[in-house]
């Protein structure tokens, strides 16, 4: 009888050595378990912010594409004002240049009629 309580007491020792590995495989499955809840929540989170911020970039790709645009034609405007300010410039001097042929016409013309008025005076 003796030799079965031995037994008895060393299977029970085997036993409460394997309930404390178990206990302690438990605890590391719990603990595992713990963190991969954490990661899975820091995953979604990270994919949140990560479809945020694509979200933000395709709306900063959209507005670069529309400025882009803008200073596209701004600067076709741009030309075409500076082509007419030449042709304006070109019509100006145009305009100075017949302004400039009609003056030394009139001032022919009062010449002649002074020389006219003056011979007439002197008939």
């Amino acid at each position: 009888m003796e030799n079965q309580i031995k037994s008895l007491t060393v299977k029970n020792e085997h036993l409460e050595e394997e309930l404390e590995k178990l206990e302690s495989q438990l605890n590391e499955h719990k603990q595992l378990a713990e963190d991969s809840t954490n990661l899975r929540s820091h995953n979604e989170n990270f994919t949140k912010k990560n479809q945020q911020l694509e979200e933000e970039l395709e709306e900063s790709d959209t507005k670069l594409k529309e400025t882009l645009e803008l200073l596209r034609e701004t600067d076709l405007k741009s030309e075409q004002l500076a082509r007419k300010v030449v042709s304006l410039e070109n019509e100006v001097q145009d305009w100075e240049t017949k302004y400039e042929g009609l003056q030394s016409k009139y001032a022919s013309a009062k010449g002649e009629l002074e020389e006219i008025t003056a011979s007439l005076e002197n008939l």
